[in-house]
């Protein structure tokens, strides 16, 4: 029983770290643009590509 008073507030304060980190990854932008990053994943391979083709830059 006494493991508790010190889990209780252990468990509160992770949980509230990670919702704080939740609202500011919110805040900052992170989930702005999910399907630009899907494409931009896609079309670096050709990118890289020509940069082989090319020679070094």
């Amino acid at each position: 029983m006494r493991s508790l008073i010190y889990l209780m507030p252990v468990a509160i304060l992770l949980g509230s770290a990670g919702l704080g980190a939740f609202i500011w990854s919110l805040r900052s932008g992170q989930y702005e643009d999910m399907d630009g990053a899907a494409q931009r994943i896609l079309l670096d391979d050709d990118r890289a590509e020509d940069a082989d083709e090319n020679g070094p830059a």
